[in-house]
């Protein structure tokens, strides 16, 4: 067996380690009952308050808690999120699948493709995060194509990306920016990416305008008149592209189902441009009449029918129904043809769909957060890829332990990284986001000191903000604050897995208090704790409307003025779990603008490398504090 064959035959037994483990989760969170909400992938005891027709035959089914005083608890279901919907207390159905649409405080709709059909009279229903099964057999059948390859540009890109052919790079030219504000960094970045034959690399670490890098690299292809296919793991990434693609006059088209798509997007998805065609007005008369026909067929009439009669109606139905959808689908080739630029999740490539269609430049956003299974499925059609990442933030999410820890874990864009590292690469280097001071640790850390923050940003602070009464709190951009020795003891959830702080917690709604008194907006601070069981804890305490409270992964490429860490981890053993994931807190760490606040315990802490340096970096800034002092 060839080093080829063995590499993709041990990432297609990882899909089978992680759908195990999906399976094994997904049982094991129906076993917990109303405990399976404490992990934010599920909700349960709802009811159905409302149905109605969507787009392409679909469903959308709006449920809330039966008790309609109740608003849903803290979860994971974001809008795009595959889910499963199954009515409770009946044992062997496989339930709905279908996609979160839109979410608030109280209800959740769900696009499905047909509606439930309950066994009992007043049902309750929950929904939990589902596996995608379409996703990994895109991923399956794409690592089947590019390991049988045995000529063109997929085997030769294939061999590229393992090492096994030498890289092709052409020489690069000073680039002509179509965006000006793009720094000396950027340009370079774009520069390299466009004279690589193969593959290159941008690497952004945090607030140095990653996307916007990328935006500018798909303009110049497009420019020089080339097919780019613009992809990312999530649908939130893709819709970041598509949004700046369109506002710079790409003629960008979203793949995927609209109900993943941000609502002011969705315009410029392939269903809905096909939708407000003039030439669908005809499919529509088509489908009315074969319904017609359909019905026609059906009826009960005192007449005898002629033999054969409703038969040929049927068949006349059908093949108006045949023609409809021809028509349907020309008129979305035609819109494929005009496109410019085709937004997707990785996932969301769709064979069916685009046919044979090959891409000059296929771009993956956000690569470092993704398995490299996902991102074979575009390169089936790429002529050369970039990808586009940072590397030392949150890597890929993998439920099976053991394919983690073989390797599904690592992503196409480290794997590369580690393998040819400056030969494929351009690191952003210039950040627009924090205060130098804030940016510092994590520059030193994780990016070899190249960060330097833009002039705009460089020494702003809370106090320079409106309405902001500057304070020893808010003309100072750091603060950590020690609970050694204070009992502030970590626990175990009642009834669950994760850990919370109480006490710590109490400490974090002090320190918002302080911030909301010296005029900071609720809306400019945000929350951040390593544990959803803390999380939870602090949304009970602290309600107020506007301030946001989430786990690291939900912080991901966000940023607020102000930012609480909670550390949480507090015991006599040193253990710190979830901290231990430095990359994780590299996010985490990176979220603040003005105000970075970290509350922990440096006795239970202060034992690993990575957090023994960071008390020291927020001691060299006279920014360590006892809780002793702050009560």
């Amino acid at each position: 067996m060839t080093a080829k064959h063995g590499h993709f035959e041990r990432l297609a037994r990882f899909l089978e380690l992680e759908a195990a483990a999906e399976a094994e989760q997904l049982v094991q969170r129906a076993t917990r009952g109303g405990r399976a909400e404490r992990s934010g992938n599920c909700l349960v005891k709802l009811a159905i308050r409302d149905e109605q027709p969507a787009f392409g035959g679909r469903v959308v089914m709006t449920l809330g808690k039966r008790d309609q005083t109740q608003t849903l608890p803290w979860n994971r279901l974001s809008v795009g999120t595959p889910v499963l919907l199954t009515e409770e207390n009946v044992t062997g159905q496989r339930g709905w699948r279908g996609i979160v649409s839109r979410r608030d405080q109280a209800t959740l709709d769900l696009v499905l493709t047909q509606s439930p059909e309950p066994e009992h009279d007043r049902p309750t229903f929950r929904v939990d995060l589902a596996d995608d099964e379409i996703a990994r057999q895109r991923m399956k059948t794409a690592l089947s194509q590019v390991r049988t390859a045995d000529r063109g540009r997929l085997a030769q890109l294939r061999d590229a990306l393992l090492g096994s052919r030498p890289l092709k790079v052409e020489e690069h030219k000073a680039l002509t920016a179509l965006d000006r504000g793009l720094n000396a960094s950027q340009r370079e970045a774009v520069a390299f990416a466009l004279a690589a034959a193969d593959v290159a690399i941008i690497h952004g670490p945090p607030g140095t305008g990653k996307t916007t890098t990328v935006v500018e690299l798909i303009r110049q292809a497009v420019a020089r008149g080339e097919k780019v296919l613009a992809c990312a793991p999530s649908n939130l990434a893709v819709d970041n592209l598509l949004e700046k693609l369109v506002a710079a006059g790409e003629r960008a088209i979203r793949l995927g189902h609209p109900a993943r798509v941000l609502k002011e997007l969705q315009e410029h998805t392939l269903d809905l441009l096909v939708d407000a065609h003039p030439d669908v007005a005809i499919a529509r008369r088509l489908i009315r009449e074969a319904n017609q026909l359909r019905d026609k067929a059906d009826r009960f009439t005192r007449a005898r029918p002629l033999p054969g009669a409703k038969a040929q109606m049927r068949a006349e139905a059908r093949e108006l129904y045949a023609d409809a959808r021809r028509i349907e689908s020309q008129i979305a080739e035609h819109l494929l043809d005009s496109a410019t630029v085709l937004c997707a999740t990785l996932t969301g490539v769709d064979s069916q769909m685009l046919s044979d269609r090959t891409f000059d430049l296929v771009v993956i956003d956000e690569a470092a957060q993704a398995i490299e299974p996902a991102c074979w499925i575009p390169l089936l059609r790429a002529g050369r890829v970039v990808l586009a990442g940072d590397h030392c933030q949150l890597p890929p999410t993998i439920i099976s332990n053991e394919a983690a820890r073989e390797g599904l874990s690592i992503s196409l864009m480290e794997r590369l990284l580690r393998a040819l590292g400056n030969e494929i690469s351009r690191r952003l280097t210039t950040q627009y986001r924090m205060h130098e001071s804030i940016m510092g640790f994590s520059s030193e850390e994780f990016y070899e000191s190249s960060l330097a923050a833009d002039p705009s940003v460089k020494e702003h602070l809370l106090s320079d903000l409106k309405d902001v009464t500057p304070g020893s709190l808010t003309s100072a951009p750091l603060t950590f604050i020690d609970t050694a020795g204070a009992g502030f003891d970590e626990e175990v959830e009642p009834d669950g897995e994760s850990r919370r702080n109480p006490q710590e917690a109490e400490l974090v709604g002090r320190q918002v208090q302080s911030l909301l008194d010296a005029g900071v907006n609720p809306r400019d601070i945000a929350v951040i704790a390593p544990y959803s069981a803390q999380v939870r804890l602090l949304r009970d305490k602290i309600a107020i409307e506007g301030l946001e409270i989430d786990t690291v992964d939900g912080f991901q490429g966000r940023e607020k003025e102000a930012v609480v860490i909670s550390l949480v981890r507090s015991n006599s053993n040193g253990e710190i779990g979830f901290l231990g994931d430095t990359r994780r807190m590299n996010v985490a760490l990176t979220r603040a603008r003005r105000k970075l606040i970290v509350i922990g315990d440096s006795a239970t802490i202060a034992g690993h490398p990575f957090y023994h340096k960071l008390l020291e970096y927020f001691e060299l800034h006279d920014a360590y504090r006892t809780v002793w002092q702050e009560m």
